[in-house]
C-alpha cells in the first residue's frame, strides 16, 4: 500500500522493490495506490488490515511520526503499524522553475525575501518529509513561502513545470529526472554535504546554508498484531530483495540509497529516535494541519 500518487518517490520505491520482494517471498505483490491527506489514508488502511502479513505499508516519516503529531483526530496511531525494516534513504532536491531565472539557493533566499510569501512551493502533501523540509528551511534562511500541497510527488512537480507553483523541495525520484531534462533547475539536495548519488548539486553547506540539513527514510510496516515468525519472514526477505544489484542500481540512478535495517527491533529503536525529531520538527517549524 502506497500512500501517495503514482510516479512519486514512495511508488518508484515500491514498484522497484515489488518483483524482488515477490521473488523472495514466492508471492506476487501488487501495488496499490491510495493518495491522500498526507499519506493516512493508506496507513489507516493498513492499520485495520487482516494482520496476517498479505498487506504492507511502505511509510515515510510522515505516515508514522508528523501525521500523529498534527492531527490528533486520525483513525490510528503509530502504535498500530508494526515495523518489519527501513529500506531507503535520500536527501530532498529542492528545485525551480527554470524561467524564474534562479541558479542557487542565495538567489531563491534573496527573491524571497525581498517578496515574502510569494513564493508558492509544491510538495507531495501536508505534513510530507518535503513539507517540513520547506519549512525548517525557511525557519533557518528567515524567509516566507507558501505551501501548495498536492497528493504525491508527480502532480507536485508537474505543477512548478507548469508554472503554477514555483519551486519544490521533491524527492529524488520525482525531481531529477526533470533536472536532468531541462524542465526544471536544480539548485542543491537538503543533505548537509553533497550526495555521492547526486553529485551535480551542491549539499547546503556548500550552497550557502550549512544550519540547515535533512534527509527522509522510507520503510515496510504490517499491521499490529502480525505474528512475530511473519513479521520475521517479511524481514528475511526485504534483506534479500533490497541486496539485489537490480535494484540497488535502479534506485541508485533516481538518488536514494539502500539502507536496511539489522532487525526489526533495531527499526522499532531507531523510529522512537525519529520521531522526536520530526515531531519537535513540526513544532518548531509551526507546522499545522491543513
Amino acid at each position: 500500500m502506497v500512500g501517495f500518487a503514482p510516479a512519486g518517490a514512495a511508488d518508484y520505491v515500491a514498484r522497484t522493490v515489488a518483483e524482488s520482494l515477490g521473488w523472495a517471498l514466492g508471492q506476487t505483490i501488487i501495488v496499490d495506490n491510495r493518495p491522500g491527506a498526507g499519506s493516512s489514508i493508506a496507513a489507516d488502511l493498513v492499520a485495520k488490515a487482516a494482520p496476517d502479513g498479505y498487506t504492507l505499508l511502505i511509510a515515510s516519516p510522515s505516515s508514522i511520526s508528523v501525521n500523529p503529531a498534527l492531527n490528533s483526530k486520525l483513525n490510528y496511531s503509530a502504535k498500530d503499524l508494526l515495523p518489519v525494516s527501513k529500506i531507503t534513504s535520500s536527501p530532498l532536491v529542492i528545485a525551480v522553475n527554470p524561467s524564474l531565472g534562479i541558479t542557487s539557493i542565495a538567489d531563491l533566499i534573496a527573491k524571497a525575501k525581498k517578496a515574502p510569501g510569494t513564493l508558492n512551493y509544491a510538495t507531495s502533501g501536508n505534513g510530507s518529509a518535503p513539507h517540513l523540509g520547506a519549512a525548517l528551511f525557511s525557519q533557518v534562511a528567515g524567509i516566507q513561502m507558501q505551501h501548495i500541497p498536492f497528493k504525491g510527488g508527480a502532480p507536485a512537480i508537474q505543477s512548478v513545470i507548469a508554472g503554477d507553483t514555483q519551486l519544490t523541495f521533491g524527492t529524488p525520484p520525482s525531481v531529477l529526472p526533470m533536472v536532468q531534462a531541462g524542465r526544471l533547475k536544480g539548485l542543491a539536495v537538503s543533505s548537509k554535504e553533497r550526495s555521492v548519488l547526486v553529485p551535480d548539486l551542491p549539499g547546503m553547506a556548500e550552497a550557502g546554508l550549512p544550519a540547515f540539513g535533512i534527509e527522509f527514510w522510507y520503510g515496510f510496516f504490517v499491521p499490529a498484531g502480525t505474528p512475530p515468525a511473519i513479521v520475521k519472514r517479511l524481514f528475511d526477505a526485504t534483506q534479500k530483495a533490497m541486496s539485489q544489484p537490480q535494484v540497488k542500481a535502479a534506485l541508485a540512478r533516481e538518488g536514494t540509497d539502500v539502507a536496511v535495517s539489522s532487525s526489526p527491533e533495531a527499526f522499532a529503536a531507531f523510529l522512537l529516535d525519529d520521531a522526536r525529531f520530526w515531531v519537535k520538527l513540526v513544532k518548531d517549524a509551526n507546522v499545522k494541519a491543513e
